[in-house]
């Protein structure tokens, strides 16, 4: 039998945050640069109101729909696949939008994952796999298996975790 891996889409199988920066950069008067947004988190930057403003663009129909592939991420994936039963583990409720919307992603980007092996779900901690790969470290600490730490500007300073820094990274320590 495989060993099973899941995997967050946010942050990891998605590359959310240049989403998040694609759409600062299109709004009125940004204050900062594309290479100063790829230096330090919107919480590092960004003052109560600009922080609201950009974390509610996740309500907006299409916000999920269109966010671009992390580097590496299809491939890895596939090679993946042929050693172990991955599954898509990703937060789905939260955002009325995202349902659908990621479901609709999964299918263009990553269509030999089967929809069996889409897991929406609030509390990871309820998954039964050998490895979690994720950008959030509150979810790793609940999970029963190995944690990898996806790398993100938002969980620089975590130490907890064995940490990926690229898809190649991930690779490197699971094939």
């Amino acid at each position: 039998m495989k060993q099973r891996i899941a995997i967050d889409m946010d942050d990891v199988m998605a590359d959310t945050h240049a989403k998040f920066v694609k759409l600062y950069l299109e709004g009125e008067m940004p204050r900062y640069t594309l290479e100063e947004l790829k230096e330090k988190s919107f919480h590092e930057l960004f003052d109560e109101h600009e922080y609201k403003a950009i974390s509610e663009r996740v309500y907006e129909v299409g916000f999920f729909r269109d966010i671009p592939v992390m580097e590496g991420a299809q491939d890895v994936i596939a090679d993946l696949m042929t050693k172990y039963d991955v599954f898509v583990a990703s937060a789905a409720q939260e955002f009325p939008n995202s349902l659908r919307e990621k479901w609709d992603w999964l299918q263009e980007h990553f269509p030999a994952l089967s929809w069996h092996n889409y897991i929406f779900l609030g509390d990871k901690s309820v998954l039964n796999t050998d490895f979690l790969i994720d950008d959030l470290p509150r979810n790793l600490r609940t999970f029963q298996g190995e944690g990898l730490l996806f790398d993100a500007l938002h969980n620089r300073d975590d130490q907890q975790f064995r940490r990926v820094t690229s898809w190649q990274d991930v690779a490197t320590a699971l094939l």
